[in-house]
């Protein structure tokens, strides 16, 4: 290949990752943060119950991890051009239904069909896209992928909070689904691949492993239950950090200054996670996640203050959270290559994925059964722990 030809394919490969990082940071800002800003003024304006206009967003989350499997294999096996334009418009069209709904079962069924346009958009269909197209040398590319996700929440809270300051929360909603159509259609559909080029046929002493052979293996499942296991321990906890800094005496403004920098920790976590020696052991990483974690959750339940201790202990927290995403993002290809990785990717992250949605309410509850907020971050320091015993067998 000329030099010429080498920088044109270089700059077409940044091109691509460049869209694709946008269009991250459109999905998220609107699709997964613009219920979180806006929930307590839904609730406010048509009077509707907080918890059911949560359960109708978590509900979405579930549809879009259920969904997630058979968009895997799509992607495998099409491409990502379609998949992921379709499920752009799929998306905007669910957050329509969602921003006109007259009562919760339509609000609660404009979720649903969103969560199924979520899963064609959001960080695990990109993973595949970003697998594929990179392969061995995918790390730096989906740390560029997370960190751009990870500014959704910095860049689309404050213009879904100054939309809400001139309209109503339908109009606000149905304003950030036109800039998601604008944005994320048009560069699906002219940034990504219209199909994946043909693979060679394996060497006849690959292993070539399918959903159906990784499910049938002790591994998969010791991979599983960790990674659930971790992601409710520090999910648990950092969704639900202002309560537990409230209960600590933080006022509610420092405690949401404390959430939004548990936020920016995530981006140091992603870039710490380029540290990692490229031949560890694939179970390593998530060994130590667990490890720090169950440090760190004790510490959250058990250092009353000052609240720049506090603070300064969430936003590690946080960065362990950040790298814990590009953990699980390479958990498949560490583990059983990457030639069918959407499939098998897809079923694997179901799990994590309904963790995910179900979390702030795990955390509650057990806080209501345990009478604190510290006394569930320290349940949850055991669950992280047990996910460090556990992370020997993925």
């Amino acid at each position: 290949m000329t030099a010429t030809a080498a920088d044109t394919g270089r700059r077409e490969r940044a091109w691509r990752l460049a869209a694709l990082s946008t269009g991250q940071v459109v999905s998220w800002g609107v699709f997964y943060y613009a219920l979180l800003v806006s929930s307590t003024t839904i609730a406010a304006e048509t009077g509707w119950p907080l918890a059911a206009i949560t359960a109708c967003f978590s509900g979405g989350l579930v549809a879009s991890a259920l969904a997630g499997m058979v968009v895997g294999k799509l992607l495998d096996d099409i491409g990502p051009r379609v998949v992921m334009t379709l499920g752009s418009v799929v998306g905007v069209a669910g957050f329509v239904v969602v921003a006109t709904a007259p009562n919760i079962p339509v609000f609660a069924l404009g979720w649903i069909i969103c969560g199924v346009g979520q899963a064609a958009v959001l960080y695990q269909a990109s993973f595949t896209v970003i697998t594929r197209r990179y392969g061995e040398r995918r790390q730096g590319a989906l740390t560029i992928l997370t960190l751009a996700g990870g500014l959704a929440s910095t860049i689309f809270a404050p213009i879904n909070a100054a939309l809400l300051a001139v309209l109503d929360w339908r109009a606000t909603f149905l304003v950030l689904a036109a800039v998601v159509a604008v944005v994320t259609i048009p560069l699906h559909a002219v940034s990504l691949e219209r199909s994946w080029p043909e693979r060679p046929p394996p060497h006849p002493d690959e292993d070539v492993h399918t959903v159906t052979t990784v499910l049938r293996s002790r591994r998969f499942w010791f991979l599983e239950i960790t990674s659930i296991a971790l992601m409710t321990a520090i999910y648990c906890v950092t969704l639900n950090v202002i309560p537990l800094f409230t209960e600590k005496g933080f006022s509610f403004e420092l405690a949401a200054v404390a959430l939004g920098l548990l936020g920016a920790g995530q981006v140091v976590g992603r870039l710490m996670f380029l540290l990692i020696p490229r031949g560890a052991q694939p179970w390593m990483p998530m060994m130590l996640v667990g490890v720090l974690m169950t440090a760190l959750l004790v510490l959250l339940a058990a250092v009353p203050g000052p609240p720049w201790l506090v603070i300064l202990v969430g936003v590690v927290a946080g960065a362990v959270r950040g790298a814990l995403t590009l953990i699980n993002a390479n958990a498949v290809s560490d583990r059983w290559g990457t030639r069918n990785y959407g499939s098998i990717n897809g079923v694997y992250s179901a799990g994590t994925t309904i963790v995910g949605a179900l979390t702030p309410a795990i955390g509650a509850l057990i806080a209501a059964g345990t009478g604190s907020f510290a006394a569930m971050a320290l349940i949850m320091a055991g669950v992280a722990a047990l996910a460090a015993l556990l992370a020997r067998g993925t």
